[in-house]
């Protein structure tokens, strides 16, 4: 369990920043395709270095995966790491001491 909190606190850890956040939402609205960088840099206004830089961290946390096509890198999110990330909160919030109750966690997007 412990260890887990770790890897956790290290996934929030990397979605902390502005930039990256605005990378994971980016790319969760492009899902399940995914965006090669070139796009990720023109839509959210981001030079190549420092979105390489905040990629690669999403990326080490298990929270993107990246595969290369010809010349391009194409990035997606990891939702299979997100939902073990959210699954791990929500058990926390939601289910042993009811502290949000379930459906408004369902309701949130709406």
């Amino acid at each position: 369990m412990e260890t887990d909190v770790q890897r956790y606190a290290a996934m929030l850890a990397a979605m902390g920043t502005e930039p990256r956040l605005r990378i994971m939402r980016l790319l969760l609205s492009a899902h399940p395709q995914g965006m090669v960088v070139g796009e990720i840099g023109s839509e959210l206004g981001m030079p190549g270095s420092s979105l390489s830089h905040h990629l690669d961290k999403l990326k080490n946390e298990g929270l993107v995966v990246v595969k290369r096509e010809s010349t391009f890198l194409r990035y997606s999110a990891n939702t299979t790491t997100l939902q073990d990330l959210l699954g791990f909160l929500y058990a926390e919030c939601c289910t042993r001491n009811q502290a949000i109750e379930p459906q408004a966690i369902v309701q949130i997007g709406k």
